[in-house]
C-alpha cells in the first residue's frame, strides 16, 4: 500500500523514486475511462469513456497510476505497446494516498487526473467499470480503450491529425446500435427482440456503426457550431470557429479542420481544411480510401470548394473551385499562356513547364488558382484567382 504522502515535496520523490525503477517507461498516453460492457458478453468492451486523457504530459500522475498498479500485485509489461488494466477500489486508495496533497485544490483546470480518482473514491464501488489505459508506443491498438484514447487525442487537438497509428481500428472496435450515447450489442438486441418489442421497451436506433459520433465524448469550444450530430464522427478534430451546417456536410475521424472553416461539404477521412476555408455544399474532399491513391488530401487556407465540387488533389491557399467542377490527379487542365505567366508569380518555388495542357498532379498545392469548366466546350480551366474568399466573422 502507498503510503500517505504528507507534502509535494514528498510527492516529487515517491515519482522520481518510480521513474528510476528498473526497466520504468514514461508513457505516450494514458488515461482512466468508464467501459461500456457488452450485455450479452460481459467481457466484450464496446465503448470507452475518458474524462481526462494525457498525451504526452503528466508524467507524475502516470507514475502514481503504476505505482498504484504495483501496489495491487500487478505486473505492467513496459515492453507492450499498450498495457490495459481493469482497476478496483484499492488501487483508487493507493491513487488517494498518493495524491493527498493536491485533493484539496483538484477543481476545475486544476489537476484532473486527481480530480479522477477523487471522483471515484467519492462513488465508493466502481466494479468492473472503470478501466486504466497506458500507451508506451503509437502501434496499430489493440484494445477498443486504446483506440477510444487515440480518437479522444485527435478531437481534442491533443495530437496532430494524421499523427496518430489507427491501422487495424475497425478490426478492433465492435459494429454496435447506438441508442444515445449507449451502445447496445446487435446480437443482444437480435435475442431479445420479440420481448423487448412487445413488452415496449426495444430502443429508438439513431445508428449502427463502430465510431460514435463527435458530441457524445466532445464539448466543442465556445465559437464552435455543429448543427447535426451525426455529421462529425468521433476522432474528427474542430478547430474553434469551425461551422458544421446540416445537409450535406460530413466530418469522418483523422480529419478536421486548422481554423475557422464554413463546413457545407464532405470531409473524408485524413482530409485536412485550412483556415478561412469554405467547403460549399455537397463539396467532396476525396479520403485515402475514395479514389486519392492512399495520399491523404489538404486543402490550404481561404480556399473556396464550390457546390458539389470535386477536390481529389491537395490544393493551395487562397483557390477556387467552381461549383460541380471535379479536380483529380489525372484531370487535364487547360492553362492559357498569359494565366500560367500570372500563377508562376503567385508561385515562385513552382516549376511549371511552358505548356497549355497539365495534369492535376502537376498543380498540387499551388496557391492562388481559379479552376472552372468553359461551357461552350466543357474543358477544365485554370486561371489566376482575382478573388478573395472571406468568410463572414459574425458566423464564426
Amino acid at each position: 500500500m502507498i503510503d500517505t504522502i504528507k507534502s509535494v515535496d514528498d510527492f516529487k520523490a515517491l515519482v522520481s523514486g518510480v521513474e528510476s525503477s528498473e526497466g520504468y517507461r514514461k508513457p505516450l498516453a494514458f488515461g482512466i475511462a468508464k467501459v461500456d460492457r457488452g450485455q450479452k458478453s460481459a467481457d466484450k468492451i464496446l465503448q470507452a469513456n475518458f474524462a481526462v486523457i494525457n498525451w504526452d504530459e503528466n508524467f507524475g500522475s502516470a507514475a502514481v497510476f503504476i505505482k498504484a498498479l504495483q501496489e495491487r500485485g500487478v505486473d505492467v509489461d513496459f515492453s507492450c505497446s499498450e498495457f490495459v488494466y481493469t482497476i478496483d477500489d484499492k488501487f483508487i486508495d493507493n491513487a488517494m494516498n498518493a495524491f493527498a496533497p493536491f485533493i484539496s485544490e483538484a477543481i476545475g483546470e486544476a489537476h484532473k487526473n486527481v480530480q479522477v480518482v477523487k471522483v471515484l473514491n467519492e462513488m465508493g464501488d466502481i466494479g468492473r467499470d472503470y478501466t486504466i489505459t497506458i500507451i508506451f508506443e503509437d502501434d496499430a491498438p489493440k484494445s477498443v480503450e486504446s483506440v477510444y484514447l487515440k480518437l479522444y487525442a485527435l478531437s481534442l487537438g491533443k495530437a496532430e491529425l494524421r499523427g496518430v497509428n489507427l491501422n487495424g481500428a475497425f478490426g478492433v472496435l465492435s459494429n454496435v446500435a447506438w441508442v444515445g450515447r449507449a451502445p447496445y450489442e446487435l446480437e443482444y438486441l437480435r435475442e431479445n427482440e420479440i420481448e423487448m418489442k412487445l413488452k415496449g421497451t426495444f430502443p429508438n436506433i439513431d445508428s449502427v456503426d463502430k465510431f460514435p459520433r463527435y458530441l457524445q465524448h466532445i464539448i466543442p469550444a465556445d465559437n464552435t457550431r455543429v448543427l447535426d450530430a451525426s455529421k462529425v464522427r468521433m476522432g474528427a478534430q474542430l478547430a474553434a470557429g469551425t461551422t458544421v451546417m446540416p445537409g450535406a456536410s460530413y466530418i469522418n475521424f483523422n480529419a478536421g479542420t486548422l481554423g475557422p472553416v464554413m463546413v457545407e461539404g464532405r470531409i473524408s477521412s485524413s482530409a485536412i481544411v485550412g483556415s478561412g476555408s469554405d467547403v460549399g455544399g455537397g463539396a467532396s474532399i476525396l479520403g485515402v480510401l475514395s479514389g486519392t491513391d492512399g495520399n491523404p488530401i489538404s486543402i490550404g487556407e481561404n480556399t473556396l470548394l464550390g457546390a458539389n465540387s470535386v477536390t481529389g488533389l491537395p490544393i493551395g491557399d487562397g483557390c477556387i473551385v467552381d461549383a460541380g467542377v471535379t479536380i483529380l490527379a489525372g484531370t487535364k487542365v487547360h492553362i492559357k499562356p498569359e494565366q500560367l505567366a500570372k500563377i508562376k508569380d503567385a508561385n515562385p518555388d513552382a516549376k511549371l513547364a511552358d505548356k497549355e495542357i497539365f495534369k492535376g498532379s502537376e498543380l498540387v498545392n499551388l496557391n492562388g488558382i481559379h479552376y472552372r469548366q468553359d461551357s461552350t466546350n466543357g474543358e477544365i480551366v485554370a486561371l489566376r484567382s482575382t478573388r478573395e474568399v472571406k468568410l463572414n466573422e459574425e458566423l464564426h
